[in-house]
């Protein structure tokens, strides 16, 4: 059994997009390939999970899209950097 890999970020922290974040198929209502979030974007973490196959956090992330209205993203820690 592996120990959990513990989380960078937490509930409430502020990040941005270190990528531009895109669509891979599964967010709905918005085409595959479509930018949710381009890179540079600020968000604050939502809620955090964990991909237990692979022993890696993952993040809701709430953008604001380009209307105003709040997305929340999926993100690895690989993706999102500190303001």
């Amino acid at each position: 059994m592996m120990d959990l890999r513990e989380p960078v970020y937490g509930w409430g922290d502020r990040v941005i997009a270190a990528v531009d974040l895109v669509n891979d198929g599964s967010y709905p209502g918005v085409a595959e390939e479509a930018v949710l979030a381009a890179t540079g974007t600020p968000g604050e973490i939502v809620n955090v999970g964990h991909h237990a196959d692979s022993n890696t956090p993952v993040y809701l992330v709430e953008f604001l899209s380009d209307s105003g209205s709040p997305l929340v993203v999926g993100c690895f820690e690989e993706e999102l950097v500190r303001p």
